[in-house]
């Protein structure tokens, strides 16, 4: 839900026929009320918010591992031609996705600053398509809480409506004029596990509470005291005491009569390690991310590792790639240009796993014919050398047979013999 929806829905009158009842008020405890301050309700009572999802360290390592990865990957523009495909760096689209978004902020990082947006905002991730002449010459971040996704009753084409600044009236802009990238059904990964985000919280708060005492849980006083005065007094010098962290180890010294016996920790407070672990597995979950990836090596291996590394190009990043090939794609490049052009992501830098495994990559690329040297030069930022660029097995050799003394071809030997 919009926030425009969610504000009509509040402050509106909805018309009701006679016959039907009145509609009951929306409270600021509602879930819709929940939406208008960004936050939704948890079964924990804890308010997940962008800003409160960012301080558990495995939703910041989640949402940084994939918009680091979306913003350093480098994305080109690609024409379609008898050989295949080939980069296209004399289109002027082409500098917009693969090197500065505008004069202050490079294509990587606008990249980076959309995905964030879209994998903590609902709405998603915005860039105003700046035009001249009717071609797009830079790309201007928009907060997601001051753009607003519509749809046109007529032609079902989707369009935005952005406050700029403190203006109090918005501005319309067609769709080919917004860079928009969102998450899987339109909710954020925060949005959907904001009950395991708001364990994660709860679980990190008594953890806090537990070493703020020192580890050790409360204790029983026992006292002959009968009076409610005693009793106090009693209660009072001992949290005067031990109260204070800095106060643990000291002796005891109590009153006549009063004797102290320390609680045990429960199976919660025994558990909670596990608990804590399970919460970044479910976190991982909500973002599609291997567990490895956040630092939870319980389960990781050598090979399982590299393993989950190929999966998080796979189903982590690829939709996230896709859905940024196509909005380059819906902004930059008309229809026309569309049946040609297209941009796409170089990926080979995730896939590399060692030097050692690239080598015999390249090796194997050298002896099938695929790659030249300097082709192999070129991946590992060397310059090129003379007579590199000639497509041969290097490990074998191909020389020509020696020809006769005389101007006979080999035939004519042959024959004469």
């Amino acid at each position: 839900m919009s926030l425009f929806d969610a504000f009509r829905a509040l402050f509106e009158r909805t018309e009701t026929k006679a016959e039907e009842a009145t509609s009951e008020p929306v409270t600021l405890t509602d879930p819709l009320a929940a939406c208008l301050f960004g936050a939704a309700p948890t079964h924990s009572n804890i308010s997940v918010t962008p800003a409160t999802a960012m301080q558990v360290p495995a939703v910041s390592s989640a949402v940084e591992l994939i918009a680091e990865a979306v913003g350093t990957l480098p994305a080109k523009l690609f024409v379609r031609n008898a050989k295949g495909k080939e980069a296209d760096p004399a289109h002027p689209a082409f500098r917009l996705a693969h090197d500065e978004a505008n004069d202050w902020t490079s294509a990587a990082e606008l990249r980076t600053q959309l995905t964030q947006d879209a994998l903590l905002h609902d709405q998603g991730g915005f860039a105003l398509a700046n035009r001249v002449d009717g071609r797009v010459v830079e790309f201007i971040r928009l907060e997601p809480g001051s753009v607003e996704v519509k749809t046109d009753a007529a032609t079902a084409e989707p369009f935005y409506l952005v406050r700029h600044g403190n203006a109090r009236k918005a501005v319309r802009y067609d769709y080919r004029d917004v860079l928009h990238v969102q998450a899987f059904g339109g909710s954020a990964p925060i949005h959907r596990a904001r009950n395991a985000i708001a364990l994660a919280i709860d679980l990190e708060r008594h953890a806090a509470k537990l070493f703020s005492n020192g580890a050790r849980p409360s204790g029983i006083l026992s006292t002959d005291a009968k009076s409610p005065a005693a009793l106090k007094n009693i209660a009072d010098m001992w949290n005067a005491t031990f109260g204070n962290p800095s106060n643990s180890g000291k002796p005891a010294i109590l009153p006549e009569g009063t004797t102290y016996q320390q609680t045990g920790l429960s199976s919660t407070d025994a558990q909670f390690e596990q608990m804590r672990r399970f919460q970044t597995e479910e976190i991982a979950r909500a973002f599609r991310v291997p567990p490895t990836m956040l630092f939870d090596l319980t389960r990781g291996t050598w090979s399982n590792t590299e393993e989950m590394g190929h999966q998080f190009l796979t189903y982590t990043l690829r939709p996230w790639l896709e859905a940024w090939e196509w909005a380059y794609a819906r902004v930059l490049l008309t229809s026309e240009e569309r049946t040609k052009r297209f941009f796409e992501f170089v990926t080979d830098d995730l896939l590399t796993v060692s030097h050692e495994a690239q080598a015999r990559s390249f090796a194997q690329y050298r002896s099938m014919g695929v790659m030249t040297a300097n082709e192999v030069r070129a991946a590992r930022n060397l310059p090129p050398l003379p007579g590199g660029d000639v497509l041969q097995n290097p490990y074998t050799t191909s020389a020509a047979p020696a020809q006769a003394n005389n101007d006979n071809p080999p035939e004519t030997e042959k024959d004469a013999a």
